[in-house]
């Protein structure tokens, strides 16, 4: 398996693209008006505490107040004491305290914060005040994590620091040398967030994660990457000086793409972003998934389409299913759908096609970098899972509801819109005393009104007993009208 990851900058937008094989697996935008806040400490003031709810909004400097449950506070670094069940007692108005922000503001919610302090960096994660050290459950060799687990022991009892040290799954096979780098300047890291923390007396940023471009190359860069391809100068060279420092067995896998032709354009990254954006996709088949986000969740249905196999139903069915559970998997990647996930596969009778299906899906999610987990089929034959959501999906980020339909994804067709004229007009006709009314509508509802429902229409001039006007508007909606008293 081959990787390569694309990162093109421009002044005002980052977006990184990892492309395994020659497909586009995941796409990663930050913009410079709002960049991510993941990772991000903050001193913060408590502006709210609710007991009822076992929760806190803490000001921090952002446009909304932030969201700290009772379940993400308690590190016994930042409070000296053990985390209590009560929000009352951990917690009071105008407190000042030191968070991290776990998820970006989606929608109308403000961040999620923590007070669970966790610093990364290529190998590690730093977690003050715990004293213990985990190993990532994806190195599955027992020597290496045993390995592991004896150097991050060593380096804590050494340490005057306080705190656990989780080896990442890219800690694999490392040497020591460079572990014990990663010890030491996460330590000093802390050390100065915490002297920046005690010296804040106001609300402020005390420490901001990586840009997306350093950020791709600390988080996205694995064994199997064989380039980092970055289409700006000035942001190469920040790589490099970065993979020089931090990560040097990277450094010759970074190149400088000079190139006329956009990199995007190059992978076929520009069209995977579209495709992106629609509700069906397309499988190699003949079949499709159609996917819809809603406020609680994400709902995908899996249909045949066009594919009608070559020997029964069933196998046709089997074989749509694999595909698209495969398929599935790479847009909950690309699209970066979190939260809840329904999936309704289509039906099997046979017991080991579900059984294989169900399968497929666990193993391609298990590649994944968020964190998955799958339920058991429901009594209705739908899959249900979630997948941790840290930040806004790429519909979100790039798209806005339409001012149109609102968000529906429908608008009322022009026959009910004529329709809906003709009620206000008797509305109207009744309640006022007028000599003539005018009907402002988008040209689709005139031509409708003067050619299909011109019988209708001529009618009602009758009965009202007053002529009526019409007038097409470009600017108006299809849904949007005015009856206008003359």
């Amino acid at each position: 398996m081959s990787e390569e990851i694309l990162i093109n900058v421009t002044p005002p937008e980052t977006r990184v693209a990892v492309v395994e094989n020659g497909v586009v697996q995941e796409i990663v935008i930050e913009r410079a008006g709002n960049r991510g806040l993941v990772g991000n400490i903050y001193r913060g003031k408590v502006c709210r505490v609710l007991p009822g709810m076992q929760a806190a909004f803490v000001d921090v400097g952002l446009g909304r107040a932030a969201f700290l449950h009772a379940s993400d506070i308690g590190s016994p670094s930042l409070n000296g004491e053990e985390r209590s069940d009560n929000i009352s007692e951990l917690l009071r108005e105008g407190q000042m305290i030191t968070v991290q922000v776990l998820k970006d503001p989606l929608g109308t919610k403000g961040a999620r914060l923590t007070t669970n302090i966790s610093i990364p960096s290529r190998y590690l994660v730093f977690m003050p005040g715990l004293g213990n050290v985990g190993i990532s459950q994806k190195i599955e060799d027992e020597d290496e994590r045993q390995r592991l687990r004896d150097l991050l022991g060593s380096f804590l009892e050494q340490s005057e620091i306080g705190g656990s040290y989780i080896a990442r799954t890219a800690a694999e096979g490392v040497p020591n040398e460079p572990m014990k780098t990663d010890m030491h300047f996460l330590a000093r890291l802390w050390e100065s967030i915490q002297e920046r923390s005690k010296g804040a007396g106001k609300i402020e940023l005390v420490h901001e994660d990586l840009p997306l471009a350093l950020r791709a190359l600390r988080d996205l860069v694995g064994p199997d990457v064989e380039k980092v391809r970055i289409d700006s100068r000035s942001t190469h060279q920040r790589a490099i000086e970065f993979a020089q420092r931090y990560i040097p067995e990277i450094k010759k896998c970074i190149e400088y793409y000079p190139g006329e032709r956009p990199i995007f354009d190059l992978y076929g990254v520009e069209d995977e972003i579209q495709k992106s954006l629609e509700r069906k996709v397309q499988l190699k088949s003949g079949g499709h998934l159609v996917i819809d986000q809603t406020e609680a969740m994400t709902t995908i249905d899996v249909n045949t389409g066009a594919f009608v196999g070559h020997r029964n139903l069933e196998e046709t069915i089997f074989k749509t299913n694999l595909e698209a559970a495969q398929a599935i998997c790479r847009h909950l990647k690309l699209r970066n759908l979190g939260g809840i996930i329904i999936i309704d596969f289509i039906d099997m009778s046979v017991v080991e096609h579900r059984r294989q299906v169900l399968r497929a899906l666990e193993k391609c999610l298990a590649k994944d970098h968020a964190r998955t987990h799958i339920s058991e089929v429901s009594s209705l034959g739908l899959v249900e899972m979630t997948r941790k959501r840290i930040r806004e999906s790429l519909e979100h980020i790039l798209c806005e509801t339409c001012p149109c339909c609102g968000g529906r994804g429908s608008l009322k067709t022009a026959e009910t819109i004529c329709y809906e004229i003709f009620r206000e007009i008797l509305r109207e006709a009744r309640q006022f005393d007028v000599e003539s009314l005018l009907v402002l509508a988008s040209q689709e509802v005139i031509d409708r009104l003067l050619d299909e429902e011109a019988a209708n229409f001529a009618e009602l001039e009758q009965f009202i007993k007053r002529p009526i006007r019409l007038q097409a508007e470009s600017l108006y909606s299809q849904e949007y009208y005015d009856v206008v008293l003359i």
